[in-house]
Order: structure tokens, then C-alpha cells, then sequence
């Protein structure tokens, strides 16, 4: 079996939108799933991208993908990744695909004089957790996550 990580090219969106949607049953919160695929399109491959994809595949068939876009740390003054999805398809799990993502974010990390790698986890995600934490991850319990969206972001925005 051949493993490989490679950047997402404009064909692989229909792959790409069907991933998010599996990540989401994953997550139990396909009801949040809105996104239309061609805006979707236009923010990873359009003349601004405002967020990259990793395909993960065996045996050139899409297992699994991470979706990252660039953050900055004033305290740092350097930038960093921020990944905001990292998902394997469950036939997959198991083969190294999840770790070759995450060290090949790491390595564009380094290579982009980035100050970290930082991503958010469900709390009831053990597995995912524990797979983190063995790759050296570390909880950053005194931070939370804060949203605003939907009707508050309009009004937040007028």
C-alpha cells in the first residue's frame, strides 16, 4: 500500500466537500453543515485563498485530508498554522495517514518560519486526544473558545 500527502488541487473540491461531510456525521454535527462547494472553491483555490488542504491518499484513492490557514502570535510576532480540520476516513484510521498529515503541516510550519501549530479538539474525542498527546501535542486548558455568528455577527458587524 502506497501512502502520500500532497496540496489539494481545484479537482479534488468534490472530494474535499464529501470529507467535510464525513468529518461532520464524525463529529455528530452534520446539521451545522452549510457550506456551498463553489464559495468553498473560491476560498481555497480562488486568486485570494484564505485556507489550504492536505489530501491524504493510499493507493491514490482520497482518505483523508487537513484544511489550515495561517494565524499570527503578536507575543511571538511570528506567524502560525492554525488547522482546522484534520480528518481520516474510519478504513483508513490506523495506517499512519493522520500523523503523515500532521507532520507534514509541521514541516510547512518550519519551512514558513512559523512560531506553532495549533488546532482545537471535541473534549469527548479521546482517541483523537491520545493520539495527539503521543505525537507531543499539549492541552491548552486555560483557553476557550469564543464565537460569534449568524444573527450576533451581523449585529456585532453593523
Amino acid at each position: 500500500m502506497t501512502s502520500t500527502v500532497r496540496p489539494a488541487v481545484p479537482a479534488d473540491l468534490p472530494l474535499i466537500a464529501q470529507l467535510i461531510r464525513d468529518l461532520a456525521d464524525y463529529e455528530k454535527l452534520s446539521h451545522e453543515v452549510r457550506f456551498d462547494e463553489a464559495t468553498l472553491g473560491e476560498h481555497v483555490f480562488g486568486p485570494r485563498p484564505m485556507a489550504e488542504v492536505l489530501i491524504a491518499e493510499q493507493d491514490g484513492q482520497g482518505q483523508g485530508f487537513a484544511l489550515f490557514f495561517h494565524n499570527f502570535s503578536t507575543f511571538e510576532g511570528k506567524p502560525g498554522i492554525y488547522l482546522e480540520d484534520l480528518y481520516v476516513r474510519p478504513q483508513a484510521r490506523g495506517t499512519g495517514l493522520g500523523k503523515a498529515l500532521l507532520q507534514r503541516l509541521a514541516a510547512l510550519a518550519v519551512e514558513r518560519g512559523c512560531a506553532r501549530l495549533e488546532w482545537s479538539v471535541l473534549d469527548w474525542n479521546a482517541p483523537s486526544i491520545a493520539f495527539y498527546r503521543s505525537l507531543g501535542a499539549r492541552m491548552m486548558d486555560e483557553w476557550r473558545i469564543m464565537r460569534v455568528d449568524g444573527a450576533a455577527l451581523q449585529q456585532m458587524g453593523q
